[in-house]
């Protein structure tokens, strides 16, 4: 099994600082933050980095103003979506506020865990003079690390520490040689109902109840001799509309997903008459991190068909998003299995052109060809010349340009090289990149 990055749940009552304490390991503003208790109303989660590696934060938010639960169930459900879901957790406690009844409770969950936990005391802005970080030992879950995250004292020694206790670096597995295939969308388009038709059995729970599917499942099968692993995910929902709770973790368990494929397949809904922004946005992640991608546009037997109605919706979708230009466009039906088979030979055919390297003969052979057709632009008065180009990478497929002046290569001529590579090998259904760099850089490698 290929693994995602760790994540790291920030826990704690409300008004400790975690959303203060999120920002500052993103070094951004990331979440709101104000001076009152359940501000943070949306569960906010992204990329953190620190001593090399490389992991999702995860600021859980307190409890909301108005809520008709409880205040213990409220935070108790919080803590153990975390604990379901983390690596490590970081319990945030107040230190000027000293111990808290709510802290107890919230320890006792964590003593019983197997979770590694971290305990940070917050707002010690006068420590080391102020020891009073101390008074935690007795909460029992480990030794109290004093902190401020408004100023960002001792922030670098519990972000070590944190590090500390992440799981090592996996290592890729050889037998793990699966097509990684992460069938991504907004809740209710029917993810789970089209892998168990591809399955040909109801392996996944199936229900018309939006946001069903809450943890990522891993379905193998085969194809063509080809083994594939389906990464069936929770759907997607704009970050306004993620519930407390396991609701929040599915969002991101979606990225982690989206991270460990090689292939996404993204479900729209053709009763739909418009593409949502957030069916953009799943696209749009899918495309940036790489990875190929297809669409699906399933509930097509829903649909009252005239002549040219897919050509026409798929014509709206292209029009919409440029990178839909490059991406192929199936329309099927779960329900009753219409072209479901056939998505699996796009899904191969994705991976083979995600995987296909050039050689540096056939690169510069392109690369002069076009040069030729259009001249590259001036720098300073000065004429760019190309002057070496090859693939760097595959899976994405990534290429190098070495120039002498990098700065001339504008926005309009790196579009013109994408496209003539595109012309060039197709590559359909994948991302390409392009990297330009400068003689000197090449000089000095």
């Amino acid at each position: 099994m290929r693994h995602g990055l760790p994540t790291v749940a920030i826990v704690g009552r409300p008004n400790v600082g975690k959303s203060t304490f999120f920002n500052r390991v993103l070094g951004r503003q990331h979440a709101i933050v104000e001076d009152m208790p359940g501000v943070t109303r949306d569960r906010n989660f992204a990329r953190g980095q620190w001593a090399s590696r490389s992991f999702y934060v995860v600021d859980t938010g307190g409890l909301e103003p108005g809520s008709d639960e409880a205040f213990a169930a409220v935070v108790r459900q919080q803590v153990l979506a975390a604990l379901d879901e983390a690596d490590v957790v970081v319990f945030l406690v107040d230190g000027m506020a000293g111990p808290h009844p709510m802290d107890e409770r919230i320890a006792e969950l964590l003593r019983v865990s197997k979770v590694p936990v971290v305990l940070a005391v917050n707002k010690m802005d006068r420590w080391p003079q102020d020891q009073s970080h101390h008074d935690f030992w007795e909460l029992g879950v480990g030794e109290p690390i004093p902190v401020s995250s408004a100023s960002g004292r001792g922030s670098g020694d519990l972000l070590s520490r944190i590090v500390e206790l992440l799981p090592p670096l996996q290592e890729a597995e050889a037998e793990d040689d699966a097509l990684h295939v992460a069938v991504i969308g907004k809740p209710n388009v029917g993810k789970s109902s089209f892998i168990n038709r591809l399955l040909g059995e109801e392996r996944l729970v199936v229900s018309d109840v939006a946001g069903t599917t809450r943890d990522a499942i891993d379905t193998p099968m085969r194809y063509h001799g080809k083994p594939l692993m389906f990464i069936d995910t929770a759907g997607l929902r704009k970050k306004a509309r993620i519930d407390a709770g396991l609701e929040y973790y599915s969002a991101l368990r979606t990225d982690r997903a989206i991270e460990r494929a090689d292939v996404c397949v993204l479900l729209l809904d053709a009763t739909e008459e418009e593409l949502h922004v957030q069916d953009i946005k799943i696209a749009e992640k899918a495309w940036k991190a790489g990875k190929g991608l297809v669409v699906v546009v399933n509930k097509w037997d829903l649909v009252e068909k005239q002549t040219g109605t897919s050509v026409e919706f798929e014509k709206r979708i292209r029009q919409r998003v440029p990178m839909m230009k490059h991406v192929p466009i199936l329309f099927s039906s779960a329900l009753t299995g219409q072209r479901v088979q056939k998505v699996l030979d796009h899904v191969l055919e994705v991976a083979e052109n995600r995987s296909v390297r050039k050689s540096t003969r056939e690169v510069n052979e392109v690369v002069r060809a076009l040069a030729a057709r259009s001249q590259p632009p001036h720098y300073r008065g000065m004429p760019l010349k190309i002057l070496y180009a090859t693939q760097a990478a595959v899976a994405p497929p990534t290429f190098v340009i070495f120039v002498n002046h990098a700065k001339a290569i504008n926005a309009s001529y790196m579009r013109f090289l994408m496209n003539g590579f595109r012309e060039a090998w197709g590559f359909k259904g994948t991302p390409i990149r392009l990297r330009i760099r400068s003689r000197r850089e090449k000089e000095n490698e």
